[in-house]
């Protein structure tokens, strides 16, 4: 079973001083994931990982990062500003984006940050971009195309993919940058999202490192890193096995000897661009129930919604669910909805759990990526507080809840006064 990184009596503090529902993050969890992170990958030198900004936006968490000596990996105009704000700079930023306005590329040039492109196409944009002058270092995101698949089990399908660019285009690519003065050169790729398999990693590395052998022979670039991009994911079932970024560092480690230093090619840095990995265990949901129902199910009503976890809705997602204050309750089976008007509004569905009487708390477990940051306004409903439980066991309160006058603040003057 899944265990909450907060007790009752915590829980109950918690709610006192900052009214559910609310987002915990958990620093000490936080903070070992990133020391094992860079341990698994201490055997390469160079190695740095990008934590993907869009997970978890929050300046409170990117400074833990930080502090851990990651960088960030950017994907907008106001990520690559926050991140900014917080004092990281040039290559310790990843401009990883698509679809990407002139101001967006000119702000993560102005910053030193290093540019992943996302299509072909794209080299002429940000060419223009920037006046003609292209930075010296850039990458280029790499989509195989076909089904991506170990042994039998199918993990993804990068030919639907709208992310990256084919082989023979990369590989122009990298010609023209070269002839534009580009002088180091990096290769990105994502296969698959939210794996729970120590092989996805190895088996990634395996496919880049090829490709980065016949890249340099047909371009002569000078090829700097390669980017692993994110995918190792999370548990969010009891029953699954959680990823051991010990081993799956070995694995990549193996498959880096075998391919990359036999060509030559073992100065080659690595990089990383973990997200949900990082953060999404070390966060929960803490929720009170406001409300029972009895039609042709059970319904248990919480003050959190869909707006406070858009997974679930979205994507039919599985996240587990703790009643902390009535743990040993008789079973039975219910739905645990919000109040949205979307009957796709529910945390789970036909989901034994414990009795929840009106007045328990409930933890919604790994919520710490993809959660807040996927929040929403719909029936003007306002983002919940987010607060750090910090290493000694204090709390903090690192972003606080919307209000009213935050959501009315951008219609005044427009048919509407105050």
């Amino acid at each position: 079973m899944k265990r909450p990184f907060i007790t009752l009596q915590q829980a109950q503090g918690l709610a006192e001083k900052f009214p559910t529902p609310v987002h915990l993050y958990d620093e000490k969890g936080i903070r070992e994931k990133a020391r094992a992170l860079n341990q698994a990958f201490s055997w390469n030198k160079g190695f740095k990982e990008y934590f993907a900004v869009k997970a978890t936006p929050t300046p409170a968490i990117l400074k833990i990062f930080q502090e851990e000596g990651c960088g960030v990996d950017c994907s907008s105009y106001v990520e690559l500003l926050m991140s900014q704000k917080l004092g990281f700079a040039g290559h310790e930023i990843m401009f990883s984006s698509n679809n990407t306005p002139t101001e967006e590329y000119r702000l993560a040039a102005e910053l030193g940050g290093i540019i992943n492109l996302d299509a072909y196409e794209d080299l002429a944009f940000v060419k223009a971009a920037l006046d003609g002058q292209l930075p010296q270092v850039m990458s280029c995101r790499y989509n195989p195309g076909g089904v991506f698949a170990m042994g039998t089990d199918i993990m993804d399908h990068p030919e639907e993919s709208k992310f990256g660019m084919t082989k023979d285009q990369l590989i122009q690519a990298f010609k023209e940058m070269k002839d534009l003065g580009v002088q180091e050169f990096g290769i990105h790729s994502f296969l698959a999202s939210n794996t729970v398999t120590n092989d996805y990693y190895p088996a990634l590395a395996k496919q880049l490192f090829e490709l980065a052998v016949e890249v340099v022979a047909e371009t002569g670039v000078h090829l700097t890193f390669i980017n692993l991009s994110g995918g190792v994911g999370v548990d969010y079932r009891p029953e699954q096995t959680p990823n051991d970024i010990l081993a799956i560092g070995e694995g990549v480690r193996k498959v880096y000897e075998e391919i990359l230093v036999p060509a030559g090619l073992g100065e080659v840095r690595l990089c990383t661009e973990l997200g949900r990995f990082m953060t999404g265990p070390h966060g929960h949901i803490l929720t009170e129930v406001i409300h029972r129902k009895d039609t042709y199910r059970t319904y248990v009503g919480v003050d959190a919604c869909a707006v406070n976890l858009m997974r679930p809705a979205f994507y039919g997602a599985y996240h587990h669910i703790t009643n902390l204050s009535n743990p040993e309750g008789n079973i039975e089976t219910v739905d645990v909805v919000g109040s949205l008007c979307e009957n796709n509004d529910k945390f789970a569905v036909n989901r034994e759990l414990p009795e929840a009487r009106i007045g328990d708390l409930l933890v919604i477990h790994d919520t710490g990526a993809h959660g807040f940051a996927m929040g929403y306004q719909y029936n003007a409903k306002l983002r919940s507080a987010e607060v750090l439980l910090q290493e000694d066991g204090s709390a903090r309160l690192i972003r606080r809840a919307e209000t009213p006058e935050d959501y009315l603040a951008t219609v005044y003057g427009f048919d509407f006064e105050a």
